[in-house]
């Protein structure tokens, strides 16, 4: 069905047309004026807090770095070291270590540390002599049980400040370990640029500070440890001694070789930077292959009940409505 318009009423049609091809072509121009793009201010936003955030935990790193090796432990823990005669625990080097790979360098939390592991326990063993022997309480257990919750509770408290180093020391070790290639990139990129170590170790604990604060704090204090210890391989061997990790350890090889017999320090970066990728990427795999023995109770617990009941419920449907 064909309908006629009138020659009036097809030019109303087209002034109408030409009028919005004219406004569109307008607004289209002047779009930009009218509504100025906002990538390049939120960019230039999200870069000046990027750099404030660095700019931070760059003065904080400074700030924390060597200072906290001349902190003084509180009072009171020097006094129940006294009183209890423990001085002789800070000669301990295996809690020495564990500390400084947890991050806590200096004598004050190594004092902390051991009176930690006397106010806790007694604290525990209080408290808990209080809640089972003292305070009433409507049901009474047998003596032993309460003997038992009050030994399990001092236990705990005793081997309490321990996992909470290990817990730590886990921790910065992730954190570390993720970070391991990208910063020895940036240091292979340093020293092949001509860069000295001392340098090279400062600009990458500058630049990765973001990323990883643990990484950038331990590069900044071998930077410190390299400027006025007398053994450059002894602030070698804190480094891979402060950290724990067999990444670490390789890389501290390759600097020794590379000052003792002049080996390339480059080719030795970029090797280690490839097998770290790679033992990061295995590591990957290895926790991808370990999901289906892992999903497999879920599965039997979870999904299979629900499973069975979406499949059977039409079928029982059907058997009943036919009864």
């Amino acid at each position: 069905m064909w309908i006629s318009l009138t020659t009036a009423q097809i030019n109303f049609l087209i002034a109408i047309m030409s009028a919005v091809s004219v406004f569109s072509a307008f607004v289209l121009v002047s779009w930009p004026y009218l509504m100025p793009d906002t990538l390049g201010a939120r960019m230039k936003k999200v870069s000046d807090e990027r750099e404030e955030i660095r700019r931070r935990e760059r003065s904080k790193l400074h700030d924390d770095t060597l200072p906290s090796l001349r902190t003084e432990p509180k009072k009171i823990f020097k006094d129940i070291l006294n009183r209890l005669n423990l001085w002789g625990e800070l000669n301990n080097t295996v809690m020495v270590k564990k500390l400084r790979m947890a991050g806590y360098r200096g004598q004050s939390p190594v004092v902390t540390f051991v009176a930690a592991q006397v106010i806790i326990p007694c604290s525990m063993f209080v408290v808990t002599t209080l809640f089972a022997f003292v305070m009433p309480k409507q049901v009474d257990y047998p003596f032993f049980a309460k003997l038992s919750a009050v030994m399990a509770a001092t236990l705990v408290g005793y081997y309490a400040p321990g996992l909470y180093i290990k817990n730590k020391v886990n921790k910065r070790q992730t954190a570390i370990r993720r970070a391991w290639p990208d910063a020895l990139d940036l240091l292979l990129i340093c020293a092949e640029s001509g860069m000295g170590l001392e340098s090279a170790l400062a600009k990458v604990a500058d630049e990765i500070v973001v990323q990883c604060p643990e990484l950038a704090q331990e590069f900044t204090l071998l930077t410190a440890e390299l400027s006025y210890l007398p053994d450059r391989h002894k602030a070698y061997e804190n480094l891979a001694e402060r950290t724990g990790l067999d990444a670490v350890k390789a890389l501290v090889i390759s600097l020794r070789q590379a000052e003792k017999y002049g080996t390339s320090l480059g080719q030795s970066l970029r090797v280690l930077a490839q097998e770290t990728r790679d033992q990061r990427m295995s590591a990957a795999e290895k926790k991808a292959a370990a999901l289906p023995p892992k999903l497999t109770v879920p599965m039997i617990l979870f999904f299979l009940p629900v499973l069975f009941a979406i499949i059977m419920t039409p079928a029982l449907i059907q058997v009943f409505n036919l009864r």
